[in-house]
């Protein structure tokens, strides 16, 4: 009996020892820094006294993530880059409560990060800003808005330029209109229009996140590319936020909220500003801010109201962009 019980406790243990695992549903530029995250919680959860935690991620077009979660896939996180698409679990499913934002710091929205231009060596286009993108002759590569968060703020930011400097609504979806007209194919997501522009050699200009322009500098030679800041941009604030329904289902709960609220613990903002993201600590994005230019930002929801209402007035079927890009 004495040795039946010590095998059942062994089988316990193991049992209890065996690793949960979290899956966190993301979009494509987050690649490289969750590379560097992930491993770097672990070791963290670890030495708390917690047992092993495997950690999966998935990334693509962040629209797209977010409908696959709504179609089944099961994420205990989803880390998008704008609330729009983690609204949609909400508005569909209701896989989380409406006021998710209000559960984490800054609108649940870890650090934030500015919309600038890649060019080609010497910037032979000479391209500075949002109005030389309507030249004759330049090809802009940006992803498609309706399926991708970093095309939703370069559209954001580009009607923002026109209301910057005095112009009308009608006059800011002209503008929209011209520079979709320069885009030489649509892609569904970042790291994608990326992948056109780097390797396929396609465009005079790409139009991504500053975290992703470190990238390409890394990987294909900080000598081919070239970086320009515009004289304004919409503020990107990529929010995270537990998935309930799924992490309550798999017991998951404690391990996924953990994960999200060490977002902002100093040793992961520290992390975020080495990946050319914008870290929320004011003392930690002051040591990098040689790498962080000062930049003209448009607050989202002043500038354009609510996340919601951008929606249904630029990104929805049939909404401003698909007049836009339709009629083309």
């Amino acid at each position: 009996m004495k040795k039946l019980l010590l095998a059942a406790g062994f089988s316990l243990a193991a049992a209890t020892a065996q690793a949960a695992e979290l899956l966190n549903v993301s979009y494509d530029v987050m690649r490289d820094f969750y590379r560097a995250y992930n491993p770097a919680f672990q070791k963290h959860w670890q030495a708390q006294g917690n047992p092993r935690l495997s950690i999966r991620m998935s990334h693509g077009g962040s629209s797209k993530q977010a409908r696959s979660v709504i179609d089944g896939l099961p994420a205990d996180m989803i880390s998008m880059n704008m609330a729009t698409d983690i609204d949609a679990l909400v508005e569909n499913g209701q896989l989380l409560p409406a006021d998710w934002a209000s559960r984490l710091p800054n609108n649940s929205a870890p650090f934030s990060s500015a919309t600038v231009f890649i060019v080609r060596k010497g910037n032979p286009k000479n391209l500075k800003d949002w109005p030389d993108l309507l030249s004759e002759g330049v090809q802009v590569v940006i992803p498609n808005p309706k399926t991708s968060g970093n095309g939703r703020y370069t559209y954001l930011s580009a009607w923002g330029y026109v209301l910057k400097n005095g112009g009308s609504e009608s006059e800011a979806e002209d503008f929209v209109g011209k520079l979709f007209r320069q885009v030489p194919v649509l892609d569904s997501g970042g790291r994608a229009a990326t992948s056109t522009f780097v390797q396929n050699q396609i465009g005079d200009v790409l139009i991504t996140f500053e975290n992703e322009a470190e990238m390409i500098a890394r990987e294909f030679g900080r000598g081919e590319f070239e970086l320009v800041y515009p004289s304004v941009c919409a503020e990107a604030e990529p929010p995270v936020a537990v998935v309930d329904k799924v992490v309550d289902k798999k017991g998951t709960r404690r391990e996924a909220e953990a994960y999200l609220q060490w977002l902002w613990s100093e040793q992961a903002q520290r992390m975020a500003a080495e990946h050319y993201l914008r870290p929320r600590n004011e003392t930690i994005l002051a040591e990098f801010a040689d790498r962080f230019p000062s930049v003209e930002f448009l607050p989202v929801v002043e500038t354009f109201g609510a996340w919601a209402d951008i929606q249904a007035k630029h990104f929805k079927d049939g909404g401003l962009f698909d007049r836009i890009y339709g009629g083309q």
